[in-house]
């Protein structure tokens, strides 16, 4: 299973660094990646994630860097004329179908439940809900292209990826060892001790994340830009008959 995961991994990595990138991007994009991989690796190698017993806990040094991140990228996709070249870099349907490779994560969790590594709850035998999201992601991927009701349907769908993946990463804090288990499961969350499924939380939590806040910005931007076109067809003297 272990090279499976592997293989997984590095099949999502060549899938972000896309045709739909620049060569300067993406190649930042790759050096990043590996960064964090380095990273990440050698914390979970050197056990430093497997100590609960310093403050802060070393599950901090792997969570306190995604937070961050996530937060910059939020502010940098929602706020920012860049966050918005970078959404408009990319169609909307690969931005959401490109989802579906939570398929493939809720599959190595379920394996992971199966030999004691993760509790029930948090596969889909159990409390985890998000392989629907990945197995909807084509359907959604295909209505986000039949225009302004498929584009508000795929911003709904999202914002429901984004409560799914915060009910599963709460759960995983709290049934991990330290000192914030509070839910105490038939066993431990002990992902975050082993090597290579670390990056379940380390890589493709804030993968989803990162695309549902893509995809929300593109939608909007795209709703927007319709209401525009509208109202300039419409002309400012012309009146609307509302039966």
């Amino acid at each position: 299973m272990t090279a499976l995961f592997i293989a997984f991994l590095a099949l999502m990595v060549v899938a972000l660094v896309s045709r739909y990138l620049s060569t300067r991007i993406a190649v930042r994009v790759l050096l990043g990646l590996c960064a964090w991989f380095l990273y990440a690796g050698l914390l979970g190698y050197l056990g430093i994630l497997r100590d609960t017993s310093t403050r802060p806990p070393g599950i901090a040094f792997l969570f306190v860097p995604i937070i961050l991140f996530l937060g910059v990228f939020v502010i940098l996709i929602l706020r920012s004329a860049a966050g918005a070249r970078l959404a408009l870099a990319f169609p909307l349907s690969i931005i959401v179908g490109v989802q579906c490779f939570r398929i493939g994560v809720e599959l190595f969790l379920h394996q992971l439940w199966m030999v004691g590594l993760v509790p029930k709850m948090l596969s889909f035998e159990g409390a985890n809900v998000d392989i629907y999201i990945g197995v909807s992601a084509p359907l959604i991927a295909w209505l986000s292209t039949r225009h302004r009701l498929g584009m508000k349907l795929s911003l709904t769908w999202n914002a429901l990826g984004l409560l799914s993946l915060t009910n599963v990463v709460i759960r995983a804090v709290l049934t991990a060892p330290g000192p914030f288990n509070l839910i105490h499961a038939e066993v431990p969350n002990r992902i975050i001790r082993t090597a290579p499924f670390i990056f379940i939380p380390g890589f493709f939590v804030p993968l989803a994340v990162s695309l549902h806040e893509l995809a929300i910005r593109l939608i909007l931007i795209r709703l927007r830009t319709e209401n525009s076109d509208a109202v300039s067809v419409i002309g400012p003297g012309d009146r609307v008959a509302i039966h």
